[in-house]
C-alpha cells in the first residue's frame, strides 16, 4: 500500500516488476514527489490485474520481463479491461526492439532502466498528462520508419519475431523447456512447439540446439536474469 497519505491532487502509481529491489528503488524515487505516490506493487501479471482492480491506480509502471505473461502481454490485457489508464513501460531491454511493440500494444511510453533514476519521474508525469514518452533516439527511428527510410539491412532477425514469439524466445533463453513455457503462458504444449518452429524459421536455425544456443546468447546480451 501507499507509504504516504494521498490527496486529491496526488497521482497513484502501481509498480509492476518481479524484482523487489527494483520496485523498492522506483518507490523511493516516486514517493519523494509531492504529486505522486505508490499505491501498490506487483510481481506478476496476475498480481498487477488484481492490484489494478483493488487499488484503482492512476498509472502503471510495468517491466517487460515478468514471470509468466510478460509486460507486453500484460499491457494488452490491461487495455482490454481499461482502455484509458496510462501505462509506462520500464525495461532493461534495448528500446529499439521493444518501444514500438509496446506502443502498438497500447502503452503510453517506454523508458530504459538505466534512465530510471534520472528520468522516471519526468516520464511518469508526461504520460499522466496524456503524452507519449520515448527517448529522442527512438522518436527519430520511428519517424524515419514512417517516412519510409528504414533500411532492411538494419533490421535484426529478432525484430522480425512476433510479440508472442519473442516472449517464447526469451523464456527459452532463460532455460525454460516447452512444458514449463506452456504452463507459464497458459498455452498448450502444441502451441509452444508451433511458436518454436516459427522462431527457427524466422531466425534461419536448423534445429532445437541452435535455437537454444541463440536464445541463451540473446538473453545474456540483453542482461536478462536467468530466473526471469
Amino acid at each position: 500500500m501507499s507509504s504516504k497519505p494521498a490527496s486529491k491532487d496526488t497521482s497513484r502509481v502501481l509498480i509492476v516488476d518481479d524484482h523487489p529491489i527494483v520496485r523498492q528503488g522506483m518507490r523511493s524515487l516516486i514517493d519523494q514527489e509531492p504529486d505522486l505516490t505508490v499505491c501498490a506493487e506487483a510481481g506478476s501479471a496476475g498480481e498487477a490485474i488484481t492490484a489494478m482492480e483493488s487499488e484503482k491506480p492512476d498509472i502503471l509502471l510495468v517491466d517487460i520481463s515478468l514471470k509468466g505473461p510478460d509486460g507486453l502481454e500484460l499491457t494488452k490485457s490491461i487495455r482490454s479491461i481499461n482502455p484509458d489508464i496510462p501505462i509506462l513501460i520500464v525495461s532493461m531491454h534495448d528500446e529499439t526492439l521493444y518501444a514500438e511493440r509496446v506502443l502498438r500494444a497500447g502503452a503510453n511510453g517506454y523508458i530504459m532502466k538505466e534512465e530510471v533514476a534520472e528520468n522516471v519521474v519526468q516520464a511518469t508525469r508526461k504520460v499522466l498528462a496524456g503524452e507519449i514518452y520515448i527517448s529522442d533516439r527512438m522518436r527519430q527511428k520511428i519517424l524515419r520508419g514512417v517516412a519510409g527510410q528504414r533500411a532492411g539491412s538494419t533490421t535484426s532477425s529478432v525484430e522480425r519475431l512476433s510479440d508472442r514469439e519473442l516472449e517464447v524466445f526469451r523464456l527459452i533463453g532463460q532455460g525454460h523447456g516447452t512444458r514449463r513455457i506452456a504452463e507459464e503462458l497458459h498455452l498448450s504444449i502444441k502451441t509452444i512447439e508451433t511458436y518454436r518452429a516459427h522462431i527457427k524459421e524466422k531466425l534461419g536455425l536448423n534445429n532445437a540446439t541452435e535455437l537454444v544456443r541463440q536464445a541463451v546468447q540473446w538473453v545474456e546480451q540483453q542482461g536478462i536474469s536467468k530466473s526471469g
